[in-house]
């Protein structure tokens, strides 16, 4: 794989040595930055073609850094690190075009896997995806150019060629909540977790807005049946 430029973007120096290590092996060319304000200067400076960028940072947080990238630079790649297991921001990063999400700890094949993912999406012709696997890749493709009917369209294709994985039903469930529908996101959700109860992003979606809506609302929203109340 040839040279790409990547900017990690977080507060713990470990975390960026260990994601530069971790990339080593694809011999891409690494910048790092310790907060917001140094990214940015950073950003100004080189063109990167992906930010590895931590949303809990002192200062300007991760999330003021996605805007700003996105008002200046909107082809940029981004995958959030989070160190939560609940990520209260996914959303809102959702709606800003950032759709690969990491959890503090990974292992390094594991990162590597999901950089060479996200890079290699552009290589997905929209047009030409015919199972699955691409119909996701492409949902994520038009997420991260903001065309979200696009997105949600692939998504309810890849549901169609195969019911049984958890990753589409999360991922419409988001796109849904995006909407301000978060009773059918709720739905989806469940249905994910029921095809996979291991599925970690479910879950966390799950108990992101369930929490969310019972602390707004005062209404138990933990079994499915309350949801026909509403």
């Amino acid at each position: 794989m040839k040279a790409r430029p990547i900017l990690i973007v977080d507060d713990e120096k470990n975390v960026r040595l260990t994601l530069a290590q971790a990339l080593e092996p694809l011999e891409f060319e690494i910048a790092t930055a310790a907060d917001g304000e140094e990214a940015l200067a950073k950003l100004g400076e080189k063109q990167f073609e992906l930010i590895l960028l931590d949303l809990k940072m002192p200062g300007m947080d991760g999330m003021e850094v996605l805007r700003r990238v996105r008002a200046s630079r909107p082809n940029i790649k981004i995958i959030i690190i989070t160190a939560h297991g609940t990520i209260d921001s996914s959303v809102e990063a959702m709606k800003l075009g950032a759709v690969d999400f990491i959890q503090k700890p990974f292992a390094a094949n594991e990162i590597r896997e999901l950089v060479r993912k996200v890079l290699d999406r552009d290589a997905i012709a929209a047009e030409k995806a015919e199972n699955y696997e691409a119909h996701i890749e492409s949902a994520k493709k038009c997420i991260g150019e903001q065309q979200f009917d696009a997105a949600e369209e692939h998504v309810r294709q890849a549901i169609a060629l195969d019911s049984t994985k958890a990753e589409a039903p999360n991922l419409l469930g988001a796109l849904i909540e995006m909407q301000g529908d978060w009773l059918e996101a709720l739905k989806h959700y469940r249905a994910a977790l029921a095809l996979d109860p291991a599925y970690k992003p479910a879950d966390e979606n799950l108990e992101r807005i369930v929490m969310r809506h019972e602390r707004c609302s005062g209404i138990n929203l933990g079994e499915p049946q309350q949801e026909k109340k509403k």
